[in-house]
């Protein structure tokens, strides 16, 4: 079965959900930013068959969220790097760690402890924030153009016809 595309969506998380929207994906984003540059070694950390590791970094280059670079003579080694476009994906990583953690942590096992390399201290837990740093919930965003009672987020509904 073929996976749906989203490319013509209006959705922005539709969109990016196209390029680095599976869990290999994201993983070895994680591994690139680990310092994981060498397909044998994203190959041995994750636990990867060869041939979806193929298809996974040939699609993070296509996305450029990759770039391949050759290191070795006459082409005869590559190595994988984070692009801006994937050092971006870095908040997305860590949010999704903190998730993790919080709903679905290692049994009798603490949280990663980041810390930030500068200081020592301890990164803050990611939040979405109003422009003068005040967290915000999902309840206190509006959609632009959205009624007030259509509530944060329109959803799309169907409806089944009954038969009888």
């Amino acid at each position: 079965m073929a996976r749906k595309r989203f490319d013509d969506s209006h959705c922005s998380v539709a969109r990016a959900l196209n390029e680095v929207g599976d869990w290999w994906s994201l993983l070895i984003v994680l591994q690139a930013m680990y310092g994981t540059r060498r397909f044998v070694d994203f190959q041995t950390e994750l636990g990867i068959a060869k041939n979806i590791l193929c298809d996974r970094l040939a699609r993070l280059v296509d996305n450029d969220v990759l770039r391949k670079e050759e290191v070795g003579e006459h082409g005869s080694r590559h190595e994988y790097r984070l692009t801006d476009k994937g050092r971006d994906l870095f908040p997305v990583v860590i949010a999704l760690r903190q998730w993790g953690d919080k709903w679905n942590p290692v049994p009798g096992q603490p949280p990663l402890d980041l810390r930030d390399r500068a200081s020592g201290r301890r990164i803050r837990t990611m939040a979405v924030e109003d422009a003068d740093g005040r967290p915000l919930t999902i309840r206190d965003v509006a959609l632009p153009g959205a009624p007030d009672d259509a509530g944060p987020m329109p959803t799309k509904t169907t409806t089944t016809k009954k038969t009888g």
